[in-house]
């Protein structure tokens, strides 16, 4: 008998009242995570037990007693505070934003953004690393700046595992049950108080799902979950995992997001007409926005898919292949075959969505290709991961040049107020006043930084630094205690860490292309370089391997087992279970943040921006962000960025680049004192770091960018295409079918460019170039040269591209076009002819197929 039929069920809330009622509301608002204050007054209802919680605000007020209640609202103090904080939520809620002062709510955009995982604090355990917490600084940073979003995610019972290490240095996993009823959820539920809940067909059977919110300053983010009685258990374990099961069920999650996620906002009454995908899990929405589209205007589905492309964009992180989600198509077809059918594909049409070779039928399904071809605008998250991701994926535009791909990129950020900490904002505060709190990108403002007295920043950094050693030995007790230490063991644990040494810190994803024991490769020469006698160095280690992923595994094991040694025992720590508290400390409190990637396979990391701000420096090999970033003077170079063909030679030279730097210039800067005890020189690089990164790497400026430079273009190809009824869509449509069925008639015929073989600097070129267009009008295409210096392959590199203008119809179909190229650059120098289709409308329109070089 299945006893869980029986039971009935109620929930029981906190009995919050009067003056404290506004805990309840401040407890389900994420606001309070970036607002000092506001984790100040929750700390004051019980110190402990907001240790218990992992810091989470609704658990608390669920436990805490009547009494204890009763008691704060005589506490004045604690009553004052609230006031404060409750003064400052309203005027944050109802305040006017950047986007309402730039945009004066001209434009009704609506953007959803689609992601996996967010990870917006470690007390909504719904993320497992970079990509969440990219994800959550996202939505806050559109929250401070008012651009309106919603965030759509699923909501896993067991979040991503809880990890510790056995005695031997092994991890070990956790997957303890989220208690949806003591996070900050709230179930959706319509007029009548039941449920609101969409339905998906996955495999013939029918999948119930119901919708969480999660309230994040102003934005809310709505959060999809299986788990219902009435599911089948197998889909009821879609949403149990993050990143967990096999290929089977990551094809149902995606769906749930993609397909699942549009729904849900259709259910909600939210139709956005801009949907950001961060990365391709997502990229199933855009069939179900062109299903919906079909639907309400009886279109077929190219012609939909028109308008749901102009309103689409994609964000890859990810440069390798391997990284990347694929699908073999007799798994599509199980999950997806009678969903194409409806959208009037055939399998190959469908399949083909999703190949970079549209007729490859041995070619795997992937979802990065399928979010390329249904996205107007794409980027990769730093300059050097666009490069990458242009030369990745150049296969789908194979008549273009590298640099012509449509890729672009933005470089990720931080959200500054929620990794600075207490005592750098404050102060920021006194030297920069108030506005770097609402506008973080203002270079000028953090110019002040140099006019902080060297004596306040060296201070306020190492009180920073004295927290994360208290820190390390909790944390490191805490791991002492569960694998069975002795006493004596465990209060040794008080004399690991100096708060005084050189700390270094390391923490991410153990993949192995991070290499985190690439610091490891000559174990003596590591070992006096932290145990200097009068300059000791300390590493702090943290981070979690998939539980998959043996050989990450192995390194963590490695670096635990080196930290026993005797000669290593106080200077190296490994705090485990790596989680968004740990790295709060780690950021706020290091002197050196270590980044070892093998380049080019970091998209672009966010962990060292943190440490930026609050004063740390970074030390990184030339990858991701971090060649945007280093000025030569606010931080340290592994390498020249050299890439070299044997692993194990770029290991060896790189693990060397490391110690010379520790030995010549890192440890010499910080312990170069005056008689006062300030190291001089090391705050002169702490505030060239502060002054050149702090304005550049946030998720203010990030989250500005996408807003100028994709959320509103996009809004206004979509608002062109889906006006009237869709009509320019389905006009475009059909334009592009009928420019397939004459372009075999273009060709350029000739050119001409009289110039000798030497053009002095400044000289104008006059060029000349006759194109066959047939039935074709002239004012239907576009000629431009495309022109630039040659390499030594006879490649143009950096090329430009010049419009020339019709001239004259020479019969025949043939047209001639002119115009001339600058000579601005000294240096050999080339140039090619170039023919694309231009909408009457929409102006030059790239299609595969359509383009002609000569």
């Amino acid at each position: 008998m299945d006893f869980t039929k029986r039971i009935h069920r109620f929930t029981v809330v906190p009995s919050l009242s009067g003056e404290l009622a506004i805990l309840q509301t401040l407890a389900f608002n994420l606001w309070w995570t970036w607002e000092p204050d506001a984790v100040e007054l929750f700390k004051r209802l019980d110190i402990d037990l907001w240790q218990q919680t992992r810091h989470n605000p609704v658990e608390m007020l669920g436990i805490l007693q009547q009494t204890t209640l009763e008691r704060l609202v005589a506490d004045e103090g604690f009553m004052a505070q609230l006031n404060r904080v409750e003064e400052k939520y309203h005027g944050y809620m109802t305040g006017k934003t950047w986007f309402d002062r730039t945009w004066n709510g001209e434009r009704p955009l609506r953007v959803a953004y689609f992601s996996m995982e967010f990870g917006l604090h470690e007390s909504v355990p719904t993320y497992s690393g970079g990509l969440g917490v990219l994800a959550g600084d996202h939505l806050k940073s559109a929250s401070d700046l008012g651009v309106p979003l919603v965030g759509i995610g699923l909501l896993y019972r067991q979040g991503y595992f809880r990890q510790y290490l056995n005695i031997e240095g092994w991890q070990q996993e956790l997957y303890p049950e989220n208690d949806f009823y003591n996070l900050p959820l709230k179930l959706q539920r319509d007029e009548e108080g039941r449920p609101l809940t969409i339905e998906l067909d996955l495999a013939g059977r029918k999948v119930h799902v119901q919708i969480w919110k999660v309230q994040v300053g102003r934005i809310p983010l709505y959060l999809l979950d299986t788990n219902m009685e009435e599911n089948d258990p197998l889909d009821r374990e879609i949403t149990a995992q993050l990143y967990g099961g096999d290929q089977d069920m990551r094809i149902r999650q995606e769906i749930l997001l993609g397909i699942g996620g549009i729904r849900a906002l259709n259910r909600l009454g939210i139709d956005p007409n801009v949907c950001h995908m961060n990365e391709g899990h997502a990229a199933f929405l855009a069939l179900e926005r062109t299903k919906l589209l079909m639907e309400k205007h009886g279109l077929r589905f190219p012609e939909a898919m028109e308008a749901v492309r102009a309103g689409t964009i994609f964000t890859t992180h990810t440069p390798v292949d391997a990284g990347i989600d694929h699908f073999p198509a007799d798994l599509l077809e199980r999950y997806l075959g009678r969903y194409y059918r409806f959208l009037g594909l055939s399998r190959d049409e469908f399949l083909s969505l999703g190949r970079q070779l549209p007729k490859n039928p041995h070619e795997s399904f992937c979802m990065a290709v399928l979010a390329l071809r249904l996205a107007n605008h794409a980027n990769g998250v730093s300059q050097l991961h666009g490069e990458v991701s242009r030369k990745m994926w150049k296969n789908l535009w194979p008549e273009l040049p590298d640099e012509h791909i449509p890729i672009t990129s933005v470089t990720n950020g931080v959200h500054t107020k929620t990794w600075l900490s207490v005592e750098m904002a404050g102060l920021l505060t006194r030297y920069l006043g108030n506005r770097w709190r609402e506008d973080p990108t203002d270079p000028l403002l953090w110019k002040r930084v140099g006019n902080i007295p060297d004596s306040e920043l060296w201070r306020t950094h190492e009180r920073c630094r004295e927290r994360l050693v208290v820190f390390a030995r909790r944390r490191l007790k805490d791991h002492l205690r569960q694998v069975g230490a002795t006493a004596k063991e465990i209060a040794q644990a008080d004399e690991v860490l100096d708060p005084e040494a050189l700390t270094i810190g390391f923490a991410r994803r153990f993949a192995t292309y991070k290499r985190g024991t690439l610091l490891f490769r000559d174990l003596d020469r590591l070992a006096r370089i932290l145990n200097g006698a009068d300059r000791p160095v300390q590493i702090i280690f943290s981070g979690k391997a998939h539980p998959h992923d043996v050989e990450g595994k192995e390194l963590i094991r490695r670096i635990f087992q080196h930290s026993l040694e005797a000669r290593f025992h106080n200077r190296i720590v490994f705090i485990e279970d790596y989680d968004m508290a740990v790295a709060r400390h780690l950021v706020q409190g290091v002197d050196v943040w270590l980044n070892t990637p093998l380049r080019p396979l970091e998209a672009s990391g966010t962990s060292g921006m943190k440490v930026a701000f609050n004063g740390g420096l970074n030390m990184s090999v030339l990858d991701g962000w971090w060649p945007e970033g280093y000025r030569g003077n606010n931080g340290w170079a592994i390498g020249k960025g050299e890439v070299y063909d044997d692993i194990d030679f770029q290991n060896e030279v790189e693990s060397r680049a490391i110690y010379d730097l520790l030995e010549k210039e890192v440890i010499p800067l910080f312990y170069d004192r005056g008689p006062d005890g300030i190291p001089r020189g090391w705050l002169a690089c702490m505030k060239a770091s502060l002054q050149t990164l702090c304005p550049v790497f946030s998720t203010e400026r990030m989250v500005k960018e996408y807003a100028e430079r994709m959320y509103l273009p996009s809004f206004e190809e979509w608002r062109t295409l889906s006006g009237d009824g869709l009509a320019r869509a389905v006009d475009l449509a059909r334009w592009k079918v009928e420019m397939h069925r004459s372009w075999h008639q273009v060709r350029v015929v000739s050119v001409e460019a009289p110039a000798p073989e030497e053009v002095p600097l400044g000289a104008p070129i006059p060029v000349t170039a006759r194109v066959a267009l047939g039935d074709i009008v002239p004012d239907r295409v576009i000629v431009e040269t495309y022109c630039g210096v040659l390499d030594s392959r006879g490649t143009i590199v950096g090329g430009e591209l010049i419009p020339l203008d019709h001239a004259e119809e020479e019969g025949g179909g043939t047209h001639c076009f002119t115009g001339g190229i600058e000579t601005r650059f000294c240096g050999r120098h080339g140039f090619m002819i170039r023919v694309m289709p231009r909408h009457p409308e929409l102006g030059p329109v790239y299609e595969q197929g359509l383009l002609v070089w000569g």
